[in-house]
């Protein structure tokens, strides 16, 4: 039975410490004479509560050590929030001012909980509330604060905090752990195995361990799909490429890593989701970096054949969109069979899709969605034909009460508006973020002029970029060997359209020994603001002379005339990645290798000139057409 107090002094607490520096690495020591305060019980409510010495008024100098200890039982671990953090931050280092060390990891004999000569403290912790983790949870039954305040008198009103005690077995993964393997799991879709069920990483909701390597193999039956969807991801903050990165997810569309890549996914995410292209599905965590994460939480499901009848219709959208579709409320859940239209990967890569009646004009009230489901690493791709919806005189620019065509992508778990169309300017492509996309027409007006709209849409692998070889072990990287090409172009995905959201891509450019590659970008919208870094929300380009960080070159964002870089070495990457906000129009480039010694020739004032006329010719053009629609419209 734990004791009824929610807190209580302890009788003893055993703080073995030895100084000798072969035992104990600077930094580790617990001083010996620390006040202990242990935590058994929440006294029956749902959250106990703890806080620093006279909270909240500031904290006393001179604490020389306050031990916090929290003990679970067996079968439980320790979680720990903040409500409030004020921590005195010596601007060099915590250590030099007051600090709140963290201990889970605790060796050797003894209860749980004591703190002895093998203790490693792992996190420091000082600052505000925004340098404060959101939680803290043990891996094991035991968690222990250090709290210590140096001589320096502030007024920090130091933390107070709430702790609960969790059954462990929540965070259990519902594989079949392979033996002899740290954290490698089968799920296998027979005999009474589950059709879905979870996946963690190692210690989850703890922070997994160093140097670790986890497979997760999922194999289903003929003909069935594999669909996890990762809840959360938290691995590092930021928003470096995942090539950078030492704690990453691999996702294969296969049973090994010798088949295709469809995600690489690192940073922080939430919400995101693969779907195989067959019955196997591997998924591969690798953590090597000093600073471990939480790790992630996800959901597996082993998905039936695609159905794509009208009578479960409704069924299918619920299945891959989850909640996503949910979130669009009961109009649009009940209106769907009006003229709705599921276009499946597995049926068709690549057709057509019209409004109503196109192309004479499309009847009042219309109302109609188009779903698009791919698989593995594809991405739809749309590219109008034809558009030409009914739009009021009044003036108006937005697209607000007027006849519309909207795209949605899942952003986090839900249905996001990225694009609405609406007038008669013929839309630039766009593409998905995901295997999943949906349109939205709404047609509450027409008349009988307008025809409504044309579209070809198409489910690819290459992202929209045509030049390069793709590589397979990257969900999207290109390479450029002077050996095939010594000059050509390359651009963002889904150029000329702007660029999709949540995606990374990676151009390699290989030269001969002598050589050196040149990049001339004619085109550049990425959206963002220097110095492009993730506090402001901007994707980027960034460029390397090496596999890893190259510090020679900074990040490129927001929108650039026309710009030179050249390489140092016959090597060159070039790495894209936009996040889940905003978009840009992206970029076009050319690349040339030249020798080591040869200076770049810019083209010529006589082909600038002539390209200059060949774009006001077309901008004629698209003048005098749009002319003759207005006034064919009016």
């Amino acid at each position: 039975m734990r004791s009824g107090n929610a807190m209580e002094l302890s009788a003893i607490l055993l703080v073995l410490l030895h100084l000798s520096m072969n035992v104990v690495d600077e930094g580790h020591a617990v001083n010996p004479s620390c006040e202990c305060i242990r935590f058994t019980s929440t006294y029956g409510k749902e959250r106990g509560t703890f806080s620093s010495p006279d909270y909240p008024r500031p904290y006393p100098p001179h604490l020389s050590c306050v031990l916090y200890t929290f003990i679970a039982a067996p079968h439980e671990i320790v979680e720990i929030i903040f409500t409030d953090f004020d921590i005195y931050k010596d601007p060099i280092d915590c250590a030099r001012g007051d600090y709140l060390k963290v201990y889970w990891e605790v060796q050797g004999p003894g209860p749980p909980g004591a703190v002895n000569e093998r203790s490693a403290w792992a996190r420091e912790l000082c600052g505000g509330r925004p340098d404060a983790p959101p939680a803290l949870y043990s891996p094991g039954q035991a968690l222990v604060l250090e709290f210590h305040s140096g001589p320096r008198r502030s007024n920090a009103t130091g933390f107070v905090g709430t702790y609960s005690f969790i059954d462990k077995r929540l965070f259990d993964t519902d594989g079949v752990q392979i033996p002899g393997t740290e954290c490698d799991y089968q799920f296998s879709r027979s005999g009474s195995r589950p059709q879905h069920g979870r996946l963690y990483s190692p210690r989850y909701p703890s922070i997994y361990p160093n140097n670790v390597r986890c497979t997760y193999h999922f194999h289903a039956r003929p003909k069935e799909r594999v669909k996890v969807v990762f809840e959360e991801i938290s691995l590092q903050k930021g928003d470096l490429s995942c090539l950078r990165r030492a704690d990453i997810i691999k996702v294969f569309d296969g049973r090994d890593s010798n088949a295709p890549a469809i995600a690489m996914l690192c940073n922080e995410l939430t919400g995101y989701e693969v779907l195989s292209t067959g019955p196997a599905l591997l998924l591969q965590f690798t953590a090597n970096s000093a600073t471990p994460g939480q790790g992630f939480a996800a959901t597996f499901h082993f998905q039936p054949p695609p159905d794509s009848t009208a009578a479960d219709s409704d069924r299918l959208l619920k299945l891959s969109f989850g909640k996503a579709f949910e979130s669009l409320g009961p109009e649009v859940s009940a209106t769907t069979s009006s003229c709705h239209q599921e276009f499946n990967s597995d049926t068709t890569k690549h057709g057509t899709l019209t409004s109503p009646h196109y192309p004479t004009p499309y009847p009042p009230n219309t109302h109609c969605h188009y779903e698009f489901f791919g698989r593995g690493k594809e991405r739809i791709r749309l590219i109008f034909l034809d558009f030409f919806l009914y739009k009021t005189a009044d003036g108006t620019l937005d697209c607000t009460n007027t006849d519309s065509l909207q795209a949605f992508i899942n952003v986090d778990g839900r249905l996001e508006k990225v694009q609405t169309f609406c007038g008669i300017d013929l839309p630039k492509p766009i593409m998905s973020n995901g295997p999943k996309l949906m349109l939205e027409f709404r047609g509450t007006q027409s008349s009988r002029y307008v025809r409504g709209f044309k579209i070809a849409y198409s489910f690819v692998e290459n992202f929209g970029i045509s030049s390069g070889r793709q590589l397979k072990e990257f969900p999207c990287a290109f390479v450029y060997n002077s050996t095939e090409n010594r000059n050509g172009t390359f651009a963002s995905p889904n150029s000329p359209g702007p660029y999709p959201r949540d995606t990374e891509c990676t151009y390699f450019f290989h030269g001969g020994e002598t050589e050196k590659v040149h990049l001339h970008f004619t085109n550049f919208d990425v959206e963002g603001v220097l110095p492009c870094e993730a506090v402001s929300a901007s994707d980027y380009v960034e460029f390397s002379n090496y596999m890893t960080e190259d510090n020679r070159y900074g990040r490129y964002c927001g929108q650039m005339k026309e710009f030179h870089v050249e390489s140092e070495r016959n090597f060159f990457k070039v790495t894209f990645r936009s996040n889940d906000r905003l978009d840009g129009a992206g970029f076009k480039a050319i690349y040339q290798f030249l020798e080591a010694t040869d200076e770049y020739q810019a083209p010529s004032v006589q082909d600038k000139a002539s390209c200059s006329l060949y774009k006001i010719s077309n901008l004629q053009n698209i003048l005098a057409i749009s002319l003759l629609q207005y006034l064919l419209y009016h």
